[in-house]
């Protein structure tokens, strides 16, 4: 009998933050994860801040996450597409990861289908109205002379100035807000605005850190989910359903 194959989602990891010993507790969890899903597994994707600061200099990058590394590359080598949105902790990798780990990079969101239900997924940072202080601040690190500046720095001193901001960022610590409602959601008011002019089953995102299944109307779903940090929370798609799921 043939087996079962699902879909796997996941996203905000932040490994790295706070520190090294706690990150090391949380890595090895997602592992176990990992490895409990392989044998279902058809495509897995990993929908942003995957790790709390990443920068890759020519020929330097952070040390650490072993044993998460080397079970993605796994994952690749053994013919299951690992999909890997930038997110705003870890917007600055190049080449040497999907080299290494065989992930494949989104930049921006990114449109699936499988069947018949229609995908919308990204990281979700930055994405709606409002916010613009964040969305300067992201064109200014998503730009090319402003990587080429930093790529100056000595890996030691810039890397050491990134992860003391990232770890004092209010997303490394995670939001502790529950659902705040269909108007305070930046999230679900611009999930309404794209069925406005095309439909999708599923919106899927991270970026949020509260784990999140809200309908939009009778036939599309909002889905965050969550994090690491605090919920171990994924989703799982069979062909029909997307279910948001908890690990131990």
């Amino acid at each position: 009998m043939k087996e079962e194959k699902y879909i796997y989602f996941a996203s905000d990891f932040h490994l790295g933050a706070p520190n090294h010993q706690e990150s090391l507790k949380r890595e090895k969890v997602i592992v176990e994860w990992l490895n409990s899903i392989k044998p279902t597994a058809k495509e897995l994707f990993l929908l942003g801040d995957i790790f709390d600061f990443w920068f890759e200099y020519k020929r330097a990058v952070p040390k650490g996450f072993t044993r998460f590394l080397g079970k993605i590359a796994e994952f690749s080598d053994d013919g299951i597409p690992v999909h890997f949105f930038l997110g705003n902790h870890d917007m600055w990798i190049y080449e040497y990861l999907p080299a290494e780990t065989g992930i494949i990079i989104h930049d921006h969101f990114y449109e699936a289908q499988w069947g018949e239900k229609k995908f919308f997924l990204a990281h979700g940072d930055g994405l709606g109205t409002g916010d613009w202080s964040y969305k300067l601040l992201k064109n200014i690190f998503r730009n090319s002379f402003s990587q080429w500046l930093f790529g100056r720095i000595h890996p030691n001193l810039g890397i050491w100035i990134a992860e003391k901001w990232s770890h004092s960022s209010r997303i490394a610590n995670g939001d502790p807000a529950e659902f705040r409602g269909e108007e305070e959601e930046m999230l679900v008011q611009y999930s309404k605005s794209l069925l406005q002019k095309k439909h999708y089953d599923f919106f899927v995102y991270g970026h949020r850190h509260t784990p999140i299944d809200y309908p939009l109307n009778e036939n599309s779903r909002y889905i965050n989910l969550g994090d690491w940090i605090k919920h171990a929370t994924y989703a799982c798609f069979d062909g029909e359903e997307l279910y948001l799921k908890h690990f131990k």
